[in-house]
């Protein structure tokens, strides 16, 4: 349990790598045959669990002195015997990891901490299966056990998670022959962005279409080592750019790459829309805050993971924010949509829970409270950047999740509550 006194945010943080840049590096690292350098990983719970994970496969991880240099060795994605792999917390690397090992010929388990139990991976099961393999779950969830080989062929699939693409595209190319996505439904298309980028630098062959809803892989191809630069996370330092807003104050977050194609980066357009201003100085940027923030409409569909930390912005604005299109976000480690909702009653704001967003009447008041974190590092995060704007002290009942992806947090809010 945690408790925080309303203070104000401002001033400097050099902000943490992207955990999902990293544990792609992590799992091509692991594919490709030889040495691959990571630079400036993310050190948490979820790349922790990818770590570990590969390691299972046979790979050997080793960090420098400081752990900002990993140098991954891997005899490629090879198996002689079954394993059982544990993802903790992380559906990034549940999902990309899945259809990879699906490729192999000795059966490969996937399972997962209580809260990965409960996220879906049937439409994820149903397309390895299209492709070839064999592969069983416990009613749509994990644990899924997968066995190869890849064969190839055409799969359509429902993505409300982009992260089913994204396992699709990085385990196409290990098939036997040339695999055809065909998506309906896609959300979250910037994290597809990064996958891309990541078979760009690796030569591999493939056709998408603009949309991302399809795309055509050739098979029998190989990942090769690399040594890559993993930049900072857009989706960590949006917790700063709102606390920076909703305090009326400056602050500048250091390590971010204004040209990645990190989706999240476009929480600074929407707190730009709110009244908030925003300047780049090489890899850093600074955020300032008006008086008062003003509310708005903001569809949420490629930045899904913002919801929550928006959330708390609108509930400091001033008029109605209506956060909208984003029903995945029910789907993530907790229900968020629900979870935020609760929060806001506690914390004496007015809004309204629908299917795929929430309706925030913000009238510019935070009261203090005992709030919920559910064991969901954002909520955890977005409910601590609220103190910045609130009446009186907010508790949050457990701190501890916000390491799965940031665990020097709450040290670096720390360091700018003035």
């Amino acid at each position: 349990m945690i408790s925080l006194e309303p203070k104000k945010m401002q001033g400097t943080i050099e902000i943490p790598a992207s955990k999902s840049q990293t544990i792609r590096a992590f799992l091509i690292a692991l594919a490709a045959e030889g040495e691959s350098v990571i630079r400036h990983p993310l050190i948490s719970s979820d790349t922790v669990s990818c770590i570990e994970a590969i390691k299972k496969f046979g790979a050997e991880v080793e960090f420098n002195e400081d752990k900002s240099i990993a140098i991954v060795r891997s005899q490629g994605l090879k198996l002689s015997e079954s394993i059982t792999i544990d993802a903790g917390n992380s559906g990034t690397t549940t999902y990309l990891l899945l259809p990879m090992a699906a490729s192999l010929s000795v059966p490969v388990t996937i399972t997962g901490d209580e809260q990965m139990k409960k996220r879906p991976t049937g439409p994820l099961k149903e397309a390895v299966i299209a492709m070839g393999a064999k592969a069983v779950d416990h009613d749509g969830k994990p644990p899924v056990t997968v066995q190869g080989p890849l064969k190839g062929g055409h799969v359509s699939i429902e993505c409300r998670t982009s992260q089913y693409l994204s396992g699709l595209l990085l385990a196409s190319p290990l098939a036997e022959g040339k695999t055809v996505i065909d998506c309906p439904v896609l959300y979250e298309k910037p994290y597809v962005s990064l996958t891309l980028g990541w078979l760009n630098r690796q030569g591999i062959r493939y056709s998408i279409s603009d949309d991302y809803m399809h795309a055509e892989v050739e098979g029998g191809q190989s990942y090769r080592c690399f040594d890559e630069y993993i930049n900072g996370d857009f989706s960590s330092a949006s917790f700063f750019f709102v606390a920076a807003a909703i305090s009326g104050t400056a602050i500048t977050v250091q390590g971010l790459d204004r040209n990645d194609p990190q989706g999240d980066k476009e929480i600074l357009t929407i707190l730009e829309k709110m009244g908030a201003t925003v300047e780049w100085n090489g890899n850093a940027v600074t955020v300032r805050g008006p008086e008062k923030l003003k509310g708005g409409e903001f569809d949420l569909n490629a930045i899904p993971d913002t919801l929550p930390v928006l959330t708390i912005a609108a509930a400091a604005a001033i008029g109605d924010t209506h956060l909208t299109n984003v029903p995945q976000a029910r789907i993530k480690e907790t229900d968020r949509i629900k979870c935020m909702h609760e929060n806001l009653r506690l914390l004496g704001v007015d809004a309204e829970e629908e299917e795929d967003g929430l309706i925030i009447h913000g009238k510019g008041i935070i009261k203090g409270a005992e709030c919920k974190g559910y064991g969901d590092h954002r909520i955890i995060m977005a409910l601590a950047v609220a103190s910045a704007a609130a009446e009186g002290i907010i508790t949050i009942d457990d701190e501890k999740a916000a390491a799965v992806t940031f665990p020097t947090f709450f040290t670096l809010l720390e360091n700018i509550r003035k």
